[in-house]
This record gives C-alpha cells, structure tokens and sequence, in this order.
C-alpha cells in the first residue's frame, strides 16, 4: 500500500515539475516566436517604406513610423550619448526619414525641430538621435516608439527580403532582386491590398517554405499598382525547433531528476506511517493469533458444561457462550486474514483451477444449507480454467453465497455462474432477493459497513466479509465490483486470470 502511495507522490512531483517546465518553455516559446514575428514585420515594414521611396510614391502614414534609417540612427545612439548631436547630423537623420529637402532646422533646448519642403515637420532628440514625433502635412501628429532602432544584427533581415513589383493582374514588372525568387506573385494577398490598401499574412509555398509577406498597393499612375516584399521564416523555424529540442530534453532531464528526489522526499515522508502501519498490523496478527487459543479453551469448556448441565437457565447461557466464541473465533480469524492481507505477508498457493469440478463440489456443499432456508441454488453453465489459490477462492465464494443466503427470502434462487472476460474469467454470484438500497452500492466494501446494523449483529456478523474478498481477489490481480437494484436482487462478480495450459 505505502509503495503505491509513494509511487503517486512521486508521479505527482514528476508531473507537476513538467507542467513547470512546460509552462516556462511555452512561454519562451510564444516570446521567441512573437520576437520573430515583430522583428520580421518591422524589416519588411522598413523595406517596403525603402522601396516607396525609389519609386518617388507618396508614403501612407502607417508606415511613418518605420521610416528611418537604422545605421544613421544606430551612429548617433552608440556615438556619444552625453553629446549633442550637430545640425548636420539632425539634418542627415531628417532626410533618411522622409527623404524631402530640409527647409528649416531648430534647436530648442533638447530636440530639433526640422521642417521640410513638403510641409512635413519631425522632432529628434537632440542627444539620443531617436524621433520623438513626425507631423504629416494636414496630419495629426504620430508618435514614434522610444527605439525604432535595431540591433546589427538583425540588418540581415533586411538583406534577406525579396521585392515584387506586381501590375493589377498579379504579372512580376521586373525582378530587382539578386537571387532567384522563392515563389511567384501571390495572387490573394495582391487582391487584399488593392482592395484594403495594404495586406500582412504568412502563407506556404509548394515546396512547403512559409513566408511572412507584406503587400502594399500604391497610388502612382505611372508605376507598379503594388509592391509585395516577402521574407523567407527558415531560419526562424529552424531556430525555434532547436528551441524546442532543448526545452524537451531540458524538461526529460529535469522530469528525471525531480521524479528521483520525489521518490526519495515520498519515501522520508511515508516512513513514519509506513513503520506505524506495520506496527499495527503486527500487533493485530499477533492478537488474533493469541487470542485463538482462549477462545478455544472457552468453546470446549462450554461444551463440556453444556452436555453436563441440568438446569434449563444455566443450558441458555452455556448456548450462548458457544454463540459468542463462535462469533468472537470467526472475527478474529477475519482480523487475522485482514492484517495478513495489508502486511503482504498472505502466501498464495496459486494452482490451475478447473472451475466445473471446483464449483460443482462447492455448490453440492452449500446446497444443503440453503435448502434449509427453503432457498435454491444453481448453477449456470460452467467453463474455464482459472490460476487461484483453491482455498481463498473458495473462502471468497463462501462469503459472497453466504451474504446471497442472508438478504434472499425463502422461495427465492441463488445463481452461481462463469463468462469469459478476455485474459480473465468472470464468476458472479446472483440472487433474486430484496437487493440493496444505492446509498450503500459505494461502501459494501469497506471494513465494518453494516447495511442493517442490527440485524448484522445479531446473525453474528461483523461486516468483514465483503472486504476480505476484495483483498482475495485483488490479491489475485483479479477485480469485484457489485450491482443490486431495490427487490429486484443482487449480482456480485468478481475476475481472476486464465490459467495458461501448456
């Protein structure tokens, strides 16, 4: 029983360290992924912004905010950030963002503020270099994010994109890119932008290569009706399944490691009821066992006394001395199975079994008792060989025939009866009696549960029967389960394993 438990311990803590693991490489997942996915959308983004500008076409304003050049901006952040930034430079920086002739520059205090030749106005940081707003001509102010600016070493992304410049028919006008493209003009994403203006999706090529694709109509009637940019996602995917790798084998490894402490934290934990547990079960064993031998001296001299005695009130009370040792022999003899059971110290003689002879015998046993209470057993046919011990399995079928005998009224039948049930065989003890109530289906099993406490009690049983054969046949490997309905009867079944001939 503690090893089951601390098995469950440490399937807990192996569980909850890799739903841990999981969590946090999710996580970092989702942040790499979303990182890739943002950074590839500000390159095309910032490319697309590259390629209005060739072309001389009127910029949207949704990309305001991507047009700047990041080695000017990354020169000026990384120079001298306790250093103004000269005229020239700000001038330089206003050019590579909106690409018009600067009309007037002025210092104040902290940021320049630089007006163009096409009524544009932009504000930069007079230390940082970082555009702190643009103002669009007839426009609202846009706000700029604090650091457009990115890493070199993502200045690959830009390199890696490739350029379409598309008619309204989806037909490529001309190819400006070195390398050879990886897939033609995508015909829905071209069909969006003229629709809506601009259009970002991810599709899959043919060749099963996903691309991150940003697409772009433009207004000018002398030039392509739209560009669309599209980066090749290789080397991110590449990346992430690497990641993916790593936290899957960092997971195994750390799953590995805290199952190994979890067994050991289980195992310090249980220990003091482990040993208080085999102290009980030790003391009980060793009680019903010295407790066998009073009881047999008392039952002997009762009946010593009962065949000597005269007087009908002294035979009354010998008769139930004899009752009470009986009953008192029966509980310490299931006390002393019980123990035995949740020690593990039950040996079981395991041995084929043929179950047509077995319970042939079994049922011209019990036959008669019943016929006593006006009560008629049969059984079904029989088949099947099973691998039990002959004396357990006949000490579970005992019990449950016994219990049948005592809830079915005289007149009824008890049936005893086999089916085969895969690797294992089926035996089920039946009756047509007053059945039971569905409150107490779930309990019948536990130790000391009494459907009728009196009635139990004055027929001299303790409520132990049920349990001992559960702990029988699950001793087996076997199962047992019960099904009863209110004056309709009772099914009790239970499974062992199929013996295997040679």
């Amino acid at each position: 029983m503690f090893r089951g438990l601390r098995w469950q311990f440490t399937l807990f803590y192996a569980c909850a360290a890799v739903a841990i693991i999981a969590l946090i490489g999710g996580g970092t997942y989702v942040s790499v992924a979303g990182y890739f996915e943002r950074i590839t959308d500000l390159a095309l983004q910032h490319k697309m912004v590259h390629e209005f500008h060739a072309l001389n076409a009127p910029l949207p304003p949704e990309l305001a905010h991507t047009d700047v050049d990041w080695s000017l901006l990354r020169s000026a952040n990384t120079t001298n950030r306790n250093r103004r930034l000269s005229v020239e430079e700000a001038a330089q920086i206003a050019l590579a963002v909106r690409g018009s002739e600067i009309k007037e520059v002025k210092l104040d205090d902290s940021y320049y503020e630089i007006k163009l030749r096409d009524g544009s106005e932009i504000e930069i940081d007079a230390y940082s270099g970082k555009i702190i707003e643009i103002k669009l001509k007839g426009e609202a102010v846009t706000s700029i994010p604090s650091s457009p600016a990115l890493p070199s070493a993502y200045d690959a992304e830009l390199a890696s994109i490739f350029v379409l410049p598309l008619d309204e028919q989806g037909r490529i006008l001309f190819n400006p890119n070195p390398a050879a493209l990886p897939m033609p003009a995508h015909q829905a994403a071209l069909a969006a932008a003229l629709r809506n203006g601009s259009d970002l999706r991810t599709i899959e090529t043919s060749t099963g290569q996903r691309i991150r694709l940003l697409t772009y109509r433009l207004t000018r009637p002398d030039g392509p009706a739209a560009l669309q940019l599209g980066r090749l996602l290789t080397d991110q995917e590449q990346v992430l399944r690497q990641l993916v790798s790593g936290l899957i084998g960092l997971g195994f490894i750390g799953a590995v490691i805290i199952g190994f402490a979890g067994w050991w934290l289980a195992g310090r934990a249980l220990r003091p009821a482990e040993e208080a547990w085999v102290r009980q079960t030790r003391f009980i064993a060793s009680a019903s066992h010295e407790l066998r031998a009073p009881f047999t001296l008392i039952r002997a001299s009762a009946e010593v006394a009962l065949r000597h005695a005269s007087d009908p009130d002294q035979r009354e009370l010998l008769s139930d001395v004899l009752s009470e040792s009986d009953h008192m022999r029966r509980l310490v003899d299931d006390l002393l199975t019980l123990s035995r059971l949740d020690s593990g110290a039950l040996v079981l003689q395991r041995q084929p079994v043929s179950l047509p002879s077995f319970l042939t015998d079994l049922h011209r046993q019990v036959r008669r008792l019943a016929e006593e209470k006006g009560i008629a057993i049969q059984l079904a046919p029989i088949t099947g060989t099973v691998l039990a011990d002959p004396d357990r399995l006949r000490q579970v079928l005992l019990i449950l025939i016994d219990n049948a005998l005592r809830y079915t009224p005289s007149g009824g039948v008890i049936t005893i009866a086999t089916e085969p049930a895969g690797k294992q065989i089926r035996l089920s003890v039946s009756d047509n009696g007053c059945g039971i109530a569905p409150e107490h289906l779930s309990h019948l099993f536990e130790r000391f549960y009494r459907v009728d406490v009196a009635r139990n009690r004055s027929d001299g049983h303790a409520g132990l029967g049920l349990a001992i054969a559960k702990g029988l046949v699950e001793a087996h490997s076997g199962a047992i389960g019960i099904e009863s309905e209110a004056n309709r009867g009772t099914r009790v079944w239970f499974t062992l394993p199929v013996a295997v001939t040679g």
